[in-house]
């Protein structure tokens, strides 16, 4: 097993982590320590780091490439942003003309072309042409509709970064906890030996074994519980980096993070800024004016323009005969505006609404959680910073007093014990206060459409 923690932000803490690091030392087999400036490395070996996987590790900066890369959700929608963009064309262009083939006057008794003067052969050519400024209103349209579909793929990205984020975070969690749960199991059983030689020598009580082995038996009950939650974010994970579920999923031993200092209102002006979600709505909101303004084009008529020209046979006598030309113009007449086109320009209008409603609402919900996320960032970036400068170091002072003085019994095993349970708590609150922070972080970059850097 090999375990490294690696921070910038706890350069300035390193002398009360080199006392937790230390204390947990002394009670472990093969540790080793290394302190540099601006990083702090602890690792733990053993003979089962030959035993381990040959899984590549997934960094957080690979995990987020392979999501982005291959996740079948977000395939999708940039398969439909690449289709919009085709739409915009189309809309634009003219109806398709129309060829036309006729025989006209045909007797049908005898279905001679050469016996009636109005017997002839006929080809012809139509276009429909749409009232000027209709096709020009489509395609604007369709432009701002595939603009926002576009939109939706960068939206996409975003939320898909911040779930691959959250989630490798949680099982950087996992590993520091199990970890943790490992580090206590030692010390109980070199806890349960102390107290068995005083039992044996009538310096303890059994009580005091039995306490510790339950203890010991809670940390196990404890560690399976985070070993099936690590396997289930496994498969989470997995399935947002488009990979088997059953794929082994090896987190890094080292991270860095970043508390950077952050502001709910400069926050809020980027996200109206740099949002991708923003500025699809406000496409969808063009392109819903646009809406309107065709449909008030609707009452306009459309005009057909054709040209055609009919031959006609020469007689049976074999006296010739003229061929016909013939133009045609001609238009709908919208005689049921009443029901038809105004009531189109109403429902275009309630669009409208919708839209300016819809863009309202996103930005009210917006503001809300970037405003509840950044207060819980900060209260889990002072909860940590309080467990790193002042709990911690605390705990581990009290119980290396608690353990030289229960060694020569003058404190009580019970004291003891709550006190390293405690212990051990402090630090898993600490690893659950960073997760927090860094998953938060995440969220808030989606929630403002921009990475929120370091300090």
């Amino acid at each position: 097993m090999y375990f490294i923690i690696s921070t910038r932000r706890l350069r300035r803490a390193t002398p009360a982590w080199a006392a937790v690091t230390i204390g947990l030392a002394l009670l472990s087999p093969g540790f080793v320590f290394h302190s540099s400036t601006g990083t702090m490395c602890v690792a733990w070996t053993s003979a089962l780091a030959e035993t381990q996987p040959a899984d590549p590790i997934l960094t957080l900066d690979l995990a987020i490439a392979r999501a982005l890369a291959g996740n079948p959700g977000l395939a999708e929608i940039k398969a439909r942003a690449e289709a919009m963009a085709a739409v915009p064309a189309q809309a634009g262009a003219l109806p398709d003309p129309t060829v036309s083939f006729e025989m006209l006057n045909v007797p049908t008794n005898s279905f001679d072309l050469r016996k009636e003067d109005m017997t002839m052969l006929g080809v012809g050519i139509s276009q429909t042409l749409p009232f000027p400024g209709k096709l020009a209103l489509r395609e604007k349209i369709a432009d701002q509709e595939a603009l926002a579909v576009a939109d939706s793929v960068d939206e996409a990205r975003l939320r898909l970064a911040s779930e691959v984020k959250q989630g490798w975070w949680r099982l950087f969690y996992y590993d520091r906890a199990v970890n943790l749960l490992d580090e206590a199991e030692r010390f109980y059983r070199q806890l349960i030996a102390i107290a068995q030689t005083k039992y044996q020598f009538g310096k303890g009580s059994q009580q005091d074994v039995l306490l510790a082995q339950l203890e010991l038996s809670n940390l196990k009950n404890e560690k399976l519980e985070l070993v099936s939650l690590r396997h289930r974010q496994d498969a989470r994970l997995n399935a947002l980096l488009d990979r088997t579920p059953e794929t082994s999923v090896r987190i890094p031993a080292e991270a860095e993070f970043k508390l950077p200092v952050i502001a709910e209102s400069a926050l809020q002006d980027k996200a109206l800024k740099m949002r991708p979600l923003f500025a699809q709505h406000r496409k969808m909101l063009d392109a819903a004016l646009s809406k309107v303004e065709l449909a008030k084009q609707d009452f306009y008529p459309d005009f057909t323009v054709g040209a055609g020209y009919a031959v006609r046979q020469n007689t049976e006598a074999g006296q010739s005969r003229s061929d016909f030309a013939s133009v045609q113009l001609s238009m709908n007449v919208p005689i049921y505006a009443d029901r038809k086109q105004a009531k189109a320009v109403a429902q275009r209008q309630g669009e409208l609404l919708q839209e300016q409603y819809s863009l309202q609402d996103e930005h009210h919900k917006i503001q809300s959680e970037i405003a509840s996320k950044t207060a819980e960032y900060q209260h889990a970036k002072e909860k940590l910073l309080l467990l790193e400068h002042e709990i911690i170091p605390q705990a581990q002072q009290a119980v290396n007093s608690l353990l030289a003085g229960y060694q020569v019994s003058q404190t009580s095993f019970t004291d003891l014990l709550r006190t390293q349970l405690a212990f051990f708590q402090y630090q898993t609150q600490y690893w659950q206060a960073l997760t927090s922070t860094q998953q938060l972080l995440a969220e808030l970059s989606a929630e403002v459409g921009e990475e929120l850097g370091h300090d």
